[in-house]
């Protein structure tokens, strides 16, 4: 048994029937989900595409437009884009409905991108299991969670008592400032603040409005998926030098003031407020055995 029905729970069902197993998917609430051809084609085609590449885009332009959208108007620009992805997968959503499953688009109909950016989850780009799921292949229950856990059985709220050898809960990350207490302190934690979203005032993602993503690519916390990552890595970079490795060589480096608190807002576009000025002091090397790159390099 499955508990979760969002990228993790689709994959791991999925490898789980793969291997001869009887799964159960235990699904709480509804979930976005986009067919990974149909997400390719429509809203990202024009930028990550063979199509695009042959019509002179480069994947450095296209993380630049992909950054370019202010955060404050993207739903607006997604709204049409999902909208024509549910009719040209109409037959594909009604046979996941017929079997039960829970759908939805966001909060306002935007889709993938906005609820990504704003609550890290609810989403699943199908590659397979949602036919296992509309197809009876992968066992359905939905709108329902978890009573009790018994010795070989699992008690689901509308009181049905399912067998199970084995339980997986695949319900979601943990936050990165609830990590950040459990392996350094609350006090820390407290003080980075919310990580991820920007403060839509949408589900999982209350105001207020942050401009840019919480705590991000700055000197606080860095995460994602790789093409959000590609932009800020460098600066991102440059701030978690560690300046252990330079110690006693007069490097100066930023401290976590400002500059670091807004790092990723002179990489996205985003203006720093009025007055307030960002420097950055190159480290000089204080001997020839040493040196230092103007650009980190980044895997990936």
């Amino acid at each position: 048994m499955v508990i979760g029905s969002n990228n993790s729970a689709h994959d791991i069902c999925a490898d789980l029937w793969e291997n001869g197993a009887d799964v159960t998917m235990v699904q709480r609430t509804s979930t976005m989900i986009a067919r990974s051809d149909s997400l390719m084609e429509l809203a990202l085609g024009g930028l990550y595409s063979e199509q695009a590449v042959a019509g002179g885009m480069t994947t450095e332009k296209a993380d630049l437009v992909f950054a370019s959208l202010p955060y404050r108007i993207l739903h607006e620009f997604q709204i049409p884009v999902y909208k024509a992805m549910r009719e040209r997968d109409a037959e594909f959503y009604a046979r996941l409905e017929r079997a039960g499953f829970m759908l939805d688009c966001g909060d306002d109909d935007s889709g993938l991108f906005p609820k990504y950016l704003r609550r890290g989850s609810g989403y699943y780009i199908n590659i397979g299991a949602s036919g296992l799921v509309a197809n009876g292949s992968v066992h359905l229950k939905s709108r329902v969670g978890v009573e009790a856990i018994r010795e070989r059985s699992v008690l689901l709220t509308d009181g049905t008592e399912l067998p199970a050898d084995l339980i997986v809960y695949a319900t979601g990350y943990g936050s990165m400032n609830g990590w950040a207490a459990r392996l350094i302190s609350q006090e820390v934690a407290d003080r980075v603040g919310r990580c991820w979203g920007f403060g839509s005032d949408t589900t999982k993602d209350p105001g207020p409005w942050e401009r840019e993503l919480r705590n991000m690519w700055k000197a606080d916390a860095a995460g994602g998926a790789l093409v959000p990552w590609r932009q800020p890595a460098p600066v991102a970079a440059l701030l978690a030098v560690p300046r252990a490795a330079t110690q006693g060589a007069g490097v100066e480096y930023p401290d976590a003031g400002p500059w670091a608190r807004r790092g990723a807002s002179c990489v996205v576009g985003t203006s720093r407020p009025q007055g307030e000025t960002w420097r950055w002091k190159r480290p000089r090397p204080s001997s020839k055995s040493q040196s230092f790159h103007s650009r980190p390099r980044c895997c990936g």
